[in-house]
């Protein structure tokens, strides 16, 4: 990915632990790479296919001057964050901000905090077996809209499925959905089951019925093993209702643990499938 570099920004600031840092002030120097395609500006001459460094600047100086802080962190996070919702076509921004004389007690040049944060592409699969199945899904994905953290979602046609583990229950209506984020897995997660608990669903029954469910399957090429999260899913090549809408959005997309693509798992269960209905 190509990358605009912007280069010791100095702006004053009132950010600080200490009452008179909030109070005086003093300077802070910013620095930014912004990962953009700039092939298309270069070859057009053309500045609306790239990103405008000067209003990129001024956009810094606007977040870091009208806002007050305690930590450098919290100043790193929110210039990151503004600069990614203001222009989409930066699709990563690493982020370095340096307090100058930082009043420690003790002789220093500058302390600074370095941060990236980018747009990370995720696959959800989501399903629902109670009340107004289709309106649930609709609410789940317009809920996912709603987040300013959240964009370009895609959603898959839904197909019927019989339920999986518990069996006595209804019939699912299944989908998935693509989608890019600013939230780490963990807090991704932590909005999916707000969004899950909105619309009214209870864990009640271990894959018992449900009005909505919303799982991460794939997460970038992320693994993730912790006791809340595991991805990618550990599942999900033996769930065709996952593969199966999945194989409509990202074919291609390769399992980082399994090394196979999507297309490939649905393909091996589906064969699976057949040869043991044939024995039977």
């Amino acid at each position: 990915m190509d990358k605009i570099r912007i280069e010791n920004l100095e702006i004053f600031a009132k950010h600080g632990v200490f009452p008179e840092e909030n109070f005086l002030g003093q300077k802070f120097v910013l620095s930014a790479v912004l990962h953009t395609d700039t092939r298309k500006a270069g070859l057009t001459d053309e500045l609306s296919y790239s990103v405008h460094y000067g209003e990129v600047s001024h956009l810094i100086k606007k977040v870091v001057e009208e806002n007050t802080w305690k930590l450098l962190e919290t100043v790193a996070e929110a210039t990151a964050k503004a600069i990614l919702l203001s222009y989409p076509m930066v699709s990563q921004v690493d982020l370095t901000i340096k307090k100058p004389w930082a009043p420690i007690g003790l002789p220093l040049d500058t302390v600074s905090v370095e941060i990236s944060r980018g747009w990370h592409t995720v696959y959800l699969s989501a399903g629902s077996n109670l009340g107004e199945r289709r309106q649930f899904l609709r609410a789940a994905v317009r809920l996912l809209q709603e987040c300013s953290e959240i964009r370009n979602l895609k959603v898959s046609k839904l197909m019927e499925t019989a339920p999986y583990g518990y069996t006595e229950q209804p019939a699912f209506l299944n989908g998935a959905i693509e989608l890019e984020t600013l939230f780490t897995p963990q807090e991704l997660l932590v909005v999916i089951h707000k969004i899950e608990a909105e619309l009214g669903r209870e864990r009640v029954i271990h894959w018992g019925p449900r009005t909505i469910d919303l799982e991460i399957v794939f997460y970038d090429d992320e693994i993730v093993a912790e006791s809340e999260l595991i991805i990618p899913h550990i599942d999900m090549q033996n769930r065709l209702f996952v593969l199966e809408p999945l194989y409509m959005l990202c074919p291609g997309k390769v399992h980082p643990v399994l090394h196979k693509t999507v297309a490939q798992l649905r393909q091996e269960l589906i064969s699976k499938t057949q040869n043991k209905w044939s024995n039977e």
